[in-house]
């Protein structure tokens, strides 16, 4: 738990409002980042885990299609551009992120 809060503290420097898997019942405030973890990539040696990476859905959500946010997120040493995609006349861009 302590390596999904430092990607949120992290995320917190990109955006103002971050959300980790937001409940149904959440307003979120515009522009946002809503993350959640999607997999985990194991590497195994002697038939042992030796190391373990989480993915993260990293989901930048503005009303501005020239939002900066996305291009921040871009930055992130592990991250990797997924899709781009517009619903109720917001723009989402989403991202892998390992963390």
């Amino acid at each position: 738990m302590a390596q999904r809060l430092e990607l949120q503290s992290l995320l917190e420097t990109l955006c103002e409002n971050v959300y980790f898997q937001p409940l149904i019942n959440i307003r979120l405030v515009y522009p946002c980042i809503v993350y959640s973890r999607d997999n985990v990539d194991i590497k195994h040696a002697d038939n042992k885990p030796y190391s373990h990476k989480t993915r993260y859905v990293v989901t930048i959500i503005d009303r501005d299609p020239d939002s900066e946010i996305p291009s921040k997120v871009a930055k992130l040493p592990t991250s990797a551009f997924n899709r781009f995609y517009t619903a109720d006349n917001l723009n989402h861009d989403v991202y892998s992120v390992y963390f």
